[in-house]
């Protein structure tokens, strides 16, 4: 589902209670909300396996090929 913004997507995730008190932990720290706590995870987690990284080298490799 779309939200009114543009180019941005929502989805619904489910946490058990002990995973959520962990969350709630967080918020200081990891952001405001719990959006912005969850979001904050997926991206520090993406980082440290280097998965962004690997995306901007393969895309600038591609571009330099063209």
């Amino acid at each position: 589902m779309k939200n009114r913004k543009s180019g941005v997507k929502r989805v619904q995730v489910s946490f058990t209670e002990g995973q959520w008190k962990l969350l709630e932990r967080l918020k200081a720290t990891m952001g405001k909300t719990d959006a912005d706590v969850v979001r904050n995870i997926v991206l520090a987690w993406l980082a440290e396996k280097s998965v962004i990284a690997s995306d901007a080298k393969h895309k600038m490799e591609a571009e330099s090929v063209d």
